[in-house]
């Protein structure tokens, strides 16, 4: 209907735009009638295998040669701490100096120490005199039980002669009574008088325990008092100063930091992909920067089981001798390692990208008929640095692997090769 009526339409020029219009209205009926097609064929999920690269795993570089960076420390290090209160008087060494063990190196005011050690000794005299005055004491007890006994003796023989009288009717039976009534008053004055030596002699010691107790006492402020003098603890340098002159020091406080020099340890830190190239005695040679052009040799004396628990390094001690203290604290020190062709091999990170929900397994590539497949295999992670990771098991070099893949990966996959693919 719609070509009727534009061939109704005049000829001549009339007849061009007509056609125009009509030629418009196709295409655009033809645009509407196919819109489905392209949109579906976008929409159809991608069929076949994952494209992946594959690379030829590398081994690691040799470690000869790799150099390791510490600082220099003394081989001990002591802070001298005050064991007394009391204001600093003197200090008589500062960073730097050297120190013989045993030196009196600073002093505190010792007023206080004096007056505790004058108040000790004059109890421990107050408690001397007691057992003196119960030594005393005991003394007399004792002249008095033989006093007693003496007493006894003489009424025991006088009841034993009245006694014979009285049979004899030389004397009145009341007289022989008598006496023997004396007789049992002088049994029970020297039992009285042993029981009083018994008591007496439980006062001196306990008196004696007393004054031993004050001696200990007296001993103990002496001590304290000693403490005034501030005495190094072991021969080397001081390497900090921490109290000054006036300052009031508490028991504990640091006043000075010492260090022996005569050898100097040197920490370094190793992943544990390295430490098969350390032992126990080893030779390393070291250099220091503050005596350019000068080469050191030290030893291994530690080796540390705890690696850090961030770094995942592991400490390793190197001792090295140092007559005359030249080498300080605090310099900047580098180790070269020694060892042998590493068994570990570097790969991109992104080879731990492939699976879904590990980041410590790579996929490693198989070829049978033509058709390539991948495994998952778990490995142990090194070094990181610049992209790349240090695998120390897992994989091994001149195996294949796979660096990427266009989607996550499952054990005993098929996969194709992409044309782009290093491997």
């Amino acid at each position: 209907m719609v070509f009727g009526r534009l061939s109704g339409v005049g000829t001549g020029s009339g007849m061009l735009p007509g056609l125009l219009i009509a030629g418009s209205i196709a295409i655009a009926a033809g645009a509407c009638s196919k819109p489905a097609e392209p949109t579906a064929q976008a929409e159809r999920p991608q069929d076949g295998p994952a494209v992946v690269d594959v690379a030829v795993a590398a081994a690691a570089a040799e470690d000869l040669g790799r150099v390791y960076t510490g600082t220099t420390r003394p081989v001990r290090q002591v802070s001298l701490r005050s064991q007394a209160e009391g204001r600093l008087l003197s200090l008589s060494r500062d960073v730097g100096d050297t120190v013989q063990q045993g030196q009196t190196v600073g002093s505190l005011d010792d007023a206080l120490l004096q007056t505790a050690v004058g108040e000790a000794q004059a109890e421990l005299a107050a408690r001397q005199f007691e057992v003196t005055q119960a030594q005393a004491e005991l003394a007399d007890i004792r002249t008095s039980i033989e006093e007693a006994r003496v007493r006894l003796q003489q009424a025991g023989n006088d009841a034993q002669r009245l006694q014979t009288l009285a049979s004899q009717g030389a004397i009145s039976t009341q007289e022989s009574e008598q006496a023997q009534t004396t007789l049992v008053a002088a049994q029970q004055a020297l039992a009285s008088s042993q029981e009083q030596v018994r008591t007496r002699q439980q006062a001196v010691a306990a008196a004696q325990q007393r004054v031993k107790a004050q001696q200990s006492i007296v001993q103990e402020a002496q001590k304290r008092l000693s403490f005034a003098n501030l005495t190094a603890t072991l021969s080397g340098v001081v390497l900090e100063r921490v109290a000054e002159p006036g300052d009031l020091v508490l028991p504990g406080e640091a006043v000075l930091t010492l260090g022996d020099l005569s050898q100097v340890l040197v920490v370094i830190e190793v992943a544990d992909s390295n430490l098969s190239n350390f032992s126990l005695g080893q030779s390393i040679g070291l250099t220091i920067d503050a005596f350019p052009g000068e080469t050191f040799s030290g030893r291994v004396t530690r080796i540390s089981p705890v690696a850090d628990s961030t770094s995942r390094l592991l400490p390793i001690e190197i001792t090295v001798d140092n007559p005359g203290s030249r080498i300080g604290s605090g310099l900047l020190a580098r180790a070269t390692g020694t060892g042998g062709q590493s068994k570990a091999v570097v790969v991109p990170e992104s080879a731990l990208e492939n699976a879904e929900n590990s980041d410590n397994q790579i996929f490693v590539v198989t070829r049978a008929n033509g058709a390539l497949t991948v495994e998952a295999r778990p490995v142990q992670v090194g070094d990181r640095a610049d992209g790349q990771v240090t695998l120390t098991s897992g994989l091994a070099a001149g195996e294949q692997y796979v660096v990427r893949s266009s989607q996550p990966l499952k054990s005993g996959q098929t996969v194709e090769q992409s044309l782009t693919s290093p491997g």
